[in-house]
């Protein structure tokens, strides 16, 4: 038996909109050496000139053939066996032997040594089920290869069930190994076709150990043509050795042999494709729609898509958080919106050195700033989320672990915050004895004593004598989007911004604005400070035209 001691090349893949019946292949099969390839020609014999001729012949022969996808070229091997009816057993073996019998009258098969297996025949099926991994004539099939041996992956076995064979047989008791096979399709819709070769000395064509594969053409639902080996194109032809009773040299060439489209027609595809997906998007532009809500001009618009994602460092275990937002004047929210929430209770686990409560607890915020009609350059406040940790015991009575509070982010995008809290205390044991045992702590009335009670008026806050304990802290993850008219239309006129909501959207991107501007103001207060206390005999007007101009 003759083995190929080289392999043909790589694989493929393409893909083609046209209709995959439009394929055409054209190979070219040549025998290079009868006699090897390393050794010298004999000297041309005297002898007639049939004699010459047959030792040509042995000596180099040649055939090409143009296949169409899933044409049938029938071997030697299946002429020899369709002849006879007996070894028909299936329809297609007699379809197959319809057709060798009126190529027989027609004057025999055109092809002698270039066949083909197409989707439905019994080569391709056993291929499929005996692919190998590697080249190695030893290779030992793993059992996850054995069983997806058994695995079909076309759909050609699926046979519609009859309704009376449905109704007689509603569970099948013991299902055979075909039955098995059948039921257990991967819905892969895949078809595959052959190209062999029969390399076979003469008088000796039609046996299967002498039938090699010359390429392999798989096509899916999607239009990917796999070839392996690929089109020859520049690369050279294709060789092959034969180890046998001769050492034969065979090569071949693989061709696209496909209609070429006219310019003419490929312009009229490219339109109707064109049409085709301008239909497309206009109708998902009429599923999407295009009245988006949009804010009013010199408003902005702020989503905070909040969670609350655990609190560590506190002294007892079952932890939960309240919260609310405070909105400073010139913000709002909707009716709908719910600017306070309370976290579910929490039992903490211990990571390293601390006890940690997961809450993971999330929220949303939608709120409002409208421009007034102070000067441009005012800072804005932004909104405050003040929050408090607490405990409960076995007797479900709370205990107040921490205060803190949290700016919002003046910039768009994801922000992982991890704020420290404190809690107030009391001098001596007795309190925290009451804390241990009667769960009451020092609380706070107002909430927004943390960091600016919203009653306080005066100048300065005072806070001496005030105790106070740091405690734990609670860690937030906040997506922040900004929405408003100001940012499209600096960004369609690329010009200086004007307004408050104009600087705000330009410095979107940085940091935090909010303590940019903040600076500004602080530094123009000193300085305006040091100018008042400044004698008005020692300003020159040089000095006093400067510090005019430094102002914004």
């Amino acid at each position: 038996m003759a083995e190929p001691l080289r392999s043909a090349g790589p694989s493929a893949v393409y893909r083609s909109r046209d209709p995959v019946g439009s394929l055409r292949l054209r190979v070219r099969l040549q025998r290079v050496s009868a006699a090897g390839s390393l050794l010298p020609l004999p000297p041309p014999l005297a002898g007639t000139g049939e004699k010459r001729r047959e030792r040509e012949e042995e000596e180099e022969e040649v055939e090409e053939a143009e296949v169409a996808w899933q044409e049938k070229l029938f071997s030697q091997f299946e002429v020899d066996l369709y002849r006879h009816e007996s070894a028909c057993q299936t329809p297609l073996d007699r379809e197959y032997r319809k057709e060798i019998l009126k190529l027989e009258k027609a004057g025999g098969r055109k092809n002698r040594r270039v066949f083909t297996y197409t989707d439905h025949d019994r080569f391709t099926n056993l291929e499929e089920r005996c692919q190998k991994v590697t080249d190695s004539d030893h290779e030992v099939p793993s059992f996850l290869a054995e069983r997806m041996a058994n695995v079909r992956r076309r759909r050609q076995d699926r046979r519609p069930i009859e309704a009376s064979s449905l109704k007689s047989k509603i569970i099948t008791w013991e299902p055979s190994e075909e039955f098995i096979k059948n039921n257990h399709v991967i819905n892969t819709p895949v078809q595959t076709m052959y190209i062999m070769g029969d390399m076979g000395p003469y008088g000796k064509l039609g046996h299967r150990e002498y039938e090699h594969v010359l390429c392999t053409i798989k096509v899916d639902s999607n239009g990917v043509i796999t070839v392996k080996p690929d089109f020859t194109g520049t690369k050279g032809a294709y060789r092959i050795e034969l180890d046998g009773e001769k050492r034969e040299v065979w090569k071949y060439t693989i061709e696209n042999a496909s209609v070429q489209m006219q310019p003419e027609e490929e312009e009229r595809e490219q339109r109707v494709f064109r049409d085709l997906y301008s239909r497309h998007k206009e109708y998902l532009t009429g599923l999407v729609g295009s009245e988006f809500e949009t804010t009013l001009p010199g408003t902005l618009r702020l989503f905070v898509n909040g969670e609350i994602v655990s609190a560590q460092g506190y002294e007892y275990d079952n932890l939960y958080v309240r919260f609310f937002l405070e909105l400073p004047n010139e913000w709002s929210s909707p009716a709908f919106q719910q600017l306070s929430g309370v976290t579910q209770t929490c039992a903490t686990k211990t990571i390293g050195s601390e006890n940690v409560a997961y809450f993971c607890y999330p929220f949303t915020l939608e709120m409002f700033f409208t421009q007034g009609d102070e000067a441009e350059d005012t800072v804005p406040e932004w909104p405050v989320l003040y929050f408090e940790v607490l405990s409960l015991d076995f007797w479900q009575r709370y205990r107040v672990e921490g205060y803190g509070s949290l700016v919002l982010p003046a910039s768009p995008g994801l922000h992982m915050l991890t704020i420290p809290t404190w809690r107030p205390v009391q001098l001596g044991t007795v309190a925290e004895l009451r804390r241990f045992f009667i769960g009451g702590s020092p609380e706070l009335e107002d909430l927004t004593y943390i960091r600016i009670p919203s009653t306080f008026k005066g100048e300065r806050l005072s806070r001496f004598g005030f105790r106070t304990e740091t405690t734990g802290s609670v860690t937030f993850r906040l997506y922040c989007l900004q929405q408003s008219k100001a940012f499209l239309e600096s960004s369609a006129r690329r010009q200086c911004m004007q307004s408050v909501l104009d600087r705000l959207g330009g410095f979107s991107h940085q940091s935090s604005i909010y303590n940019v501007l903040e600076a500004f103001q602080r530094a123009r207060r000193r300085m305006q400070e040091a100018r008042e206390s400044l004698p008005q005999d020692l300003i020159s007007p040089s000095a006093s035209a400067v510090c005019q101009s430094q102002e914004p």
